[in-house]
């Protein structure tokens, strides 16, 4: 993927918060920039239940899934962007939500977390008990490195429920990633951010599962290493953070996927150092890599001021049909 940011947007902190602050949706011709979704709800095998925000329309034999990052949601940037772009060129769309990420409080003793790929699995097995057609999947950052992780597991039997994955700035280093967004600007800004949120949830979680961790020391956490230990690996059967970070993170086990995936990672994003990035060598066919210099963290905005977010949907959307093919 050849981008070059904007003149107005410099340096990988700019093309990362603009986008997700400012930005439209939508190309400036396009028009309306409003998208509505038609909410359904899931049981799942645990008992707990996850939300699915679908794109209102007519339906359409190619279906689009997008996996949503770190405290997203169908209303994030980059999903209403992909939204709007399925909408344009006739895909259906669709966005489930992670456990707790859809406004309501899940039932169970657990989140989300990086290498989800087993809830990953479940959702894109029932989607293809319903979808006939072509069935496209992106992961963007924290969803992004849980579907890698899925396809990496299935192996040769990915090809079977889905045709082609796409990864959009995942921390496929998760140790190298949570290093970076505990240092500095990064922590300063992004990670007081992420915690601003993901602290008062789980104390939702606590108040539903009293004793299910230590309050004191998530009210002590000051940074993801920190949250990971009290909240995120023991509450999904990780030893601590560190054994997390090493068992969820896509990198090592690249070569194993057997579906046609797309890894998209900016250089200068200042979640994911570039010299944690995978190498082609590393790889193996199924997969292409794009690196582009500029781009930030899920931002690759366009246009004059306040910008577009198009060519991310468009140049991420038109690998997928094209490697994706067709179902018959």
């Amino acid at each position: 993927m050849h981008y070059v940011a904007p003149w107005w947007l410099p340096g990988g902190h700019a093309q990362t918060i603009w986008p997700a602050l400012w930005s439209r949706p939508v190309l400036p011709t396009q028009g309306v920039e409003t998208v509505a979704y038609r909410r359904e709800r899931w049981d799942t095998p645990d008992g707990d239940f996850i939300d699915l925000d679908w794109l209102q329309g007519t339906p359409s034999d190619t279906l689009l899934v997008l996996f949503h990052g770190l405290e997203g949601s169908s209303q994030s940037h980059y999903a209403l962007a992909f939204a709007a772009w399925a909408r344009a060129h006739g895909l259906g769309f669709v966005v489930p939500h992670f456990r707790g990420c859809s406004g309501e409080i899940n039932r169970a003793p657990r989140a989300y977390h990086s290498g989800d790929f087993e809830e990953i699995g479940w959702i894109l097995q029932r989607l293809r008990a319903r979808h006939t057609g072509p069935m496209l999947v992106v992961g963007v950052s924290l969803g992004g490195n849980a579907l890698l992780r899925w396809a990496e597991e299935a192996g040769a039997q990915a090809g079977r429920t889905v045709d082609a994955v796409a990864s959009i700035c995942a921390p496929v280093d998760l140790r190298a990633s949570g290093r970076a967004i505990g240092r500095g600007f990064n922590r300063q800004v992004y990670t007081r951010r992420f915690l601003a949120t993901m602290k008062p949830r789980a104390l939702q979680k606590l108040a539903q599962y009293p004793g299910l961790f230590d309050a004191q020391a998530l009210h002590a956490a000051h940074d993801l290493y920190d949250f990971d230990n009290v909240f995120t690996a023991p509450l999904h059967g990780f030893s601590n953070t560190e054994d997390y970070w090493r068992r969820a993170s896509a990198k090592p086990h690249l070569a194993r996927i057997r579906v046609p995936a797309l890894i998209l990672n900016a250089r200068n994003d200042p979640f994911v150092p570039a010299a944690s990035l995978p190498v082609a060598a590393r790889v193996g066919d199924c997969v292409t890599l794009w690196q582009p210099r500029q781009g930030g963290h899920v931002g690759f905005a366009a246009g004059w001021p306040p910008g577009h977010l198009q060519t991310l949907a468009q140049r991420v959307g038109g690998w997928l049909i094209n490697a994706g093919g067709s179902r018959g």
